[in-house]
């Protein structure tokens, strides 16, 4: 993460009239077939290695394919949206047959309950696009050196923590 974000970053901040820049994608709208292939595959990899985030193998695979952090990290969201449907459906699902684990915890859904739910969807919906305009605007300012940080200090404190309680 950190190392592929260092080698954009200096075209990054150069902005799109750069001569030489290795970015040649900085809208997701004009990345190619070949780039979105790519970054599928590299997403299938990442199912492959535990503890390696989708998202973020999403993101360093477009950015290696010459895409922007911006049109990569949007590319990554978008992504993520019919997984999150499906999943929220299924669950919903489950809970309405009632026949399995029951996720929401309701056995009956009544006027009230839809009520809830929608109240609850609307207000995820907008925390969710706050969230990721913040972090979109976050990420265009900084890249993503604090992520690749905190995850190399958690990683560490992780394996501190495994190793007391194994030995």
């Amino acid at each position: 993460m950190w190392i592929i974000d260092a080698m954009n970053a200096k075209w990054e901040t150069a902005g799109q009239a750069a001569p030489g820049s290795r970015i040649r994608v900085w809208r997701m709208e004009d990345m190619n077939l070949g780039q979105a292939i790519w970054i599928g595959a590299c997403q299938i990899l990442s199912a492959v290695f535990p503890g390696t985030s989708r998202s973020m193998s999403t993101i360093g695979a477009g950015q290696l394919a010459g895409m922007s952090r911006a049109s990569a990290l949007e590319f990554s969201f978008f992504l993520s949206i019919p997984t999150m449907v499906v999943a929220t459906c299924y669950d919903l699902l489950k809970s309405l047959v009632g026949k399995s684990e029951n996720p929401i915890g309701v056995a009956q859904m009544d006027a009230h309950g839809w009520t809830v739910l929608a109240i609850g969807f609307v207000v995820s919906f907008i925390v969710a696009y706050a969230s990721v305009a913040w972090f979109m605007a976050y990420v265009r300012k900084h890249g993503f050196v604090p992520f690749a940080v905190y995850r190399i200090i958690v990683g560490i404190a992780v394996l501190v923590w495994v190793a007391k309680l194994g030995g």
